[in-house]
């Protein structure tokens, strides 16, 4: 004997109608088969679901129900067709809406994430630009992202990982030295705002570090790659230390610590200094340094040697200077 499906609690058959109530606004028309389906519950809880629905609404100032103050539906095409069409919303449009100016804004990031690779499948995101635009107080501003370097240097890098091939690129390090590479590329990552590809350097013989907005003149080869991520030794962090790198001694607040991630090696001391951490991160230069505490501003203080807090200083003048001469 097949098991019945018991019946639902008040509080279930809550949740469920504040479920299937906005999955019908979203829709003209839906079957019951359709909506059961969607549900995965029988076609009956269905139909009882939209009969409940029909006789609920929010009484008007009488504290009494009148005309308008009820869910309605068709019932000819409910009862005859088994389509169920809402033609009667209440409490609907009293609900808080996103002004033209919000729902503009939050459009163009959607229109921005559906333009990196990793959501190739933009059917959720053009669905929720949509509601967004109907459920605007007013009509949304037109907006549109364009494209970065950036963004194509990504794609690119990304469909080389997924072919298998060699790229190569011309490349700025930090020194502002400019050199071309060829890689095999083996994993894609980001840190904030920041892309980095990790791979095989065929000039330097090991694995490197690329930062995407360094990258230039990128090109996919026909060259198949000869180290794959499983040939080669890929440390958990993204950024690995060098004996030739610089030690710098910071005071940081205790709850951005994390903010510095591989900067700050897990052996390094850490000391407390009144409502502050004292710390070490090791650094190739001294330009590295400068563009890490200004992302930080106010939460890490340069403390030693005195040639970092020197470079600090005047590259933070600098952009001062340069400030007030565009006021």
């Amino acid at each position: 004997m097949a098991n019945k499906i018991p019946p639902l609690r008040a509080q279930d058959k809550l949740v469920f109608l504040l479920a299937l109530v906005p999955y019908l606004m979203d829709r003209d028309r839906v079957s019951v088969a359709e909506a059961a389906k969607h549900f995965g519950v029988p076609e009956q809880q269905i139909r009882e679901a939209v009969r409940l629905i029909a006789v609920s609404g929010i009484p008007g100032e009488t504290a009494t129900y009148q005309a308008g103050d009820l869910f309605d539906i068709a019932w000819d095409d409910f009862e005859d067709n088994d389509q169920i069409v809402l033609t009667q919303l209440v409490a609907i449009d009293d609900s808080p809406r996103f002004s033209a100016r919000e729902a503009s804004a939050l459009i163009a990031g959607l229109q921005y994430l559906s333009s990196l690779p990793e959501h190739a499948d933009r059917e959720a995101i053009a669905t929720l630009t949509s509601k967004l635009s109907r459920g605007a107080s007013a009509a949304p501003t037109a907006v549109a992202v364009e494209s970065s370097a950036l963004d194509e240097t990504l794609a690119l890098i990304r469909e080389s990982v997924a072919a298998g091939t060699q790229i190569e690129f011309d490349y700025r390090n930090s020194r502002g030295e400019s050199e071309r590479r060829r890689i095999d590329p083996l994993r894609v990552e980001s840190v904030d705002a920041d892309w980095y590809v990790r791979g095989w350097c065929h000039s330097r013989e090991d694995v490197r570090t690329f930062r995407l907005d360094r990258i230039s003149q990128p090109a996919m080869t026909t060259e198949a790659i000869t180290h794959t991520a499983g040939d080669v030794n890929l440390p958990e962090t993204l950024f690995d230390t060098s004996d030739e790198d610089i030690e710098v001694g910071i005071e940081v607040v205790p709850s951005a610590i994390g903010l510095l991630g591989d900067y700050v090696a897990d052996d390094a001391p850490r000391v407390a200094a009144r409502d502050r951490v004292r710390t070490t991160v090791r650094v190739p230069h001294f330009h590295g340094l400068k563009r890490l505490i200004s992302g930080l501003p106010g939460v890490v203080t340069v403390v030693s040697p005195p040639e970092a807090r020197e470079a600090v200083a005047r590259w933070a003048q600098a952009g001062a200077e340069q400030y007030a001469e565009e006021q």
